[in-house]
């Protein structure tokens, strides 16, 4: 069997397993990535998200991370709601709607993974979503499933942004992918909304002033210096791409496990607002709410209310 006929196996079988699209890239040294992410480090645009600048040297380099690595399978899967939350509340991002997505898609990358033993042979890989030093948007736009836009999200032409991203990392030689052109033009509508002035240059995101930084990853009290500019976000946020010309072609995903949680949609702002640690943990212990959890979550709405 060809590598070739090998990526056709697997391209067929993503699918079946409802990914949206699959590219594949040959293994190795991200070399542009290393001196922008290095320089992105230097200026300190992680803020306190120092997990950031460990284990460099794996995510500039996939065969550190699985030994005898030869490509990287890169998959997308859509997360494109269909209903939104009601329009009084606080605001979540999209991705965070229904199921913890690391869970739901590890299953199908498993899976994946088991078939391409079963009809291939015997290979070595590891998945990954989102949970290892991994640049999975250089990947992706390296497999040609898309190019980083200005807001420093990958972009596909005619599909937009809304789309989780993961990786299967290998030891066989697979038919590759070639990247795509750019198709963000001299649109800067993404810069230009950016609630907090993030996007400090095209396909610059200084992490340490995002919306999502501050309302998930930061762990203590959001800065004074803030209030007023989250624009009513509690989790996360979708301006850069909400506003993204090509995400008009956004259309809702069918992934049961991913679809809203009734309860999240209708929540009103006063519910959000009286909701206890206990019907919290109830109705969002599989939520990606966990990453911030109740505490978190109340501090974020305080903060935006306040």
């Amino acid at each position: 069997m060809t590598a070739e006929l090998h990526s056709a196996i697997i391209k067929r079988e993503a699918k079946r397993l409802g990914f949206d699209y699959c590219g594949i890239s040959k293994a190795g040294f991200l070399e542009d990535e290393a001196r922008r992410f290095e320089e992105w480090l230097h200026k300190g645009m992680h803020g306190q998200m120092k997990y950031m600048a460990n284990y460099m040297d794996m995510r500039l380099d996939p065969r550190l991370l699985v030994e005898g690595s030869k490509s990287v399978i890169s998959l997308m899967l859509n997360y494109y709601p269909e209903e939104k939350q009601n329009e009084n509340a606080p605001k979540i991002s999209k991705y965070a709607y229904g199921k913890d997505y690391h869970r739901v898609i590890k299953d199908k990358l498993y899976e994946l993974l088991s078939i391409m033993n079963a009809e291939i042979g015997e290979i070595h890989g590891r998945a990954f979503v989102d949970s290892a030093p991994v640049l999975e948007r250089a990947w992706a736009a390296k497999s040609g499933l898309g190019w980083i836009g200005k807001n420093a999200q990958l972009i596909r032409p005619q599909n937009g942004s809304f789309f989780f991203l993961a990786e299967l990392i290998v030891d066989i030689e697979l038919e590759c992918d070639g990247p795509i052109k750019d198709y963000c033009g001299s649109c800067t509508r993404c810069m230009d909304a950016c609630p907090t002035q993030a996007i400090v240059g095209p396909n610059v995101v200084d992490g340490s002033k995002c919306i999502s930084y501050f309302t998930i990853e930061l762990k203590e009290a959001i800065p004074k210096e803030m209030q007023g500019q989250f624009n009513d976000w509690m989790f996360g946020c979708d301006v850069c791409q909400d506003v993204c010309p090509w995400n008009r072609f956004s259309h809702p995903h069918n992934e049961t496990e991913l679809q809203p949680k009734p309860e999240l949609l209708q929540m009103s702002e006063k519910e959000w607002t009286e909701i206890t640690e206990e019907v919290f943990a109830k109705s969002f212990s599989d939520s990606p709410l966990q990453r911030t959890g109740y505490n978190g979550i109340k501090r974020n709405l305080n903060f935006i209310r306040s």
